[in-house]
C-alpha cells in the first residue's frame, strides 16, 4: 500500500486519486523544512523507516542509470555515537570559550531518532570515466546531482511519515572515523548527514524571493 493510500485510502476512481496524489506532492513540498528541533520519540517502525529509504534508493534518479548512491541509516545507540563522534571532531577546532553552541547544536542533532549518512562511491563513478572518456569530467559532477536528488526524495518522504529532519554537513571531518566505526568501503565518499527524529519545534518563518525574478517562461 502507498503513502498516499495508508494516508487517503484506496479509490476506485483514478482521476480523483491522481489528483490527491498531486495535491499531496505539492503539500509534501512546501512542508518539507529544515527541523532543528526533534526527539527520540518513535513515529513510525523501524521496519517502515527501512521501506521508505529502500524505496527513495531504487527509485531516485542517477545519470547513466549508474546507481552509484549509497546510504547507511543509524539508529538507537549508533545515532547517537555518530554526534558524540562529531562533537569529539569539533572540539579539537573550535575555540574552548566558543564551543558551547557548537555542543549544544550537536546535542539536539543527537536527541532524534537516527540519521541517514548519504555516500557516493568512487568505484562505480571511476568505471564509468573509464566507460565513457569523452563525459569523464561530468560523471563527479552528475554524482552530486543525483545524491542531492536522493537526499531531497528521503527528507520529504521522512516528512510525509511525520519526520522533522535537517541536512548537514560534517564531511571530510568525521570521514575516516565514521568509515572505522561502521566498517564502511574506502570506496564509498561521504556527503550529507541528516538527523531526524519527532519535531518538537517548528520550523521558522521563510522568505521567498519574487518567482518573477527567479523564473523565466519563454512561449
Amino acid at each position: 500500500m502507498s503513502i498516499f493510500q495508508k494516508v487517503f485510502g484506496q479509490s476506485t476512481n483514478k482521476e480523483t486519486n491522481a489528483m490527491v496524489n498531486k495535491k499531496d506532492f505539492y503539500t509534501a513540498i512546501e512542508e518539507r523544512r529544515s527541523i532543528y528541533g526533534i526527539s527520540s520519540e518513535t513515529v513510525i517502525s523501524d521496519e517502515r523507516i527501512e521501506e521508505v529509504i529502500h524505496h527513495a534508493v531504487k527509485h531516485t534518479p542517477s545519470s547513466f542509470n549508474s546507481q552509484s548512491a549509497r546510504v547507511v541509516v543509524l539508529l538507537g545507540d549508533n545515532h547517537t555515537k555518530l554526534w558524540n563522534i562529531t562533537t569529539e571532531s569539533l572540539r579539537n577546532i573550535v575555540p574552548v570559550d566558543q564551543f558551547g553552541p557548537t555542543e549544544e547544536k550537536m546535542q539536539a542533532f543527537g536527541n532524534g531518532y537516527g540519521t541517514v549518512l548519504f555516500f557516493e562511491d568512487s568505484k562505480t563513478i571511476e568505471s564509468l570515466q573509464n566507460q565513457f572518456a569523452s563525459y569523464a569530467d561530468n560523471f563527479p559532477i552528475w554524482s552530486q546531482h543525483s545524491s542531492g536528488m536522493l537526499q531531497y526524495v528521503i527528507w520529504t518522504s521522512l516528512e510525509l511519515e511525520g519526520f522533522g529532519a535537517s541536512l548537514q554537513h560534517y564531511n571530510p571531518l568525521i570521514d575516516e572515523d565514521v568509515k572505522r566505526e561502521w566498517d564502511i568501503p574506502d570506496s564509498w565518499n561521504l556527503i550529507a548527514q541528516m538527523p531526524f527524529g519527532k519535531p518538537t519545534l517548528p520550523a521558522g518563518e521563510k522568505e521567498f524571493k519574487p518567482l518573477g525574478e527567479r523564473v523565466k517562461i519563454v512561449k
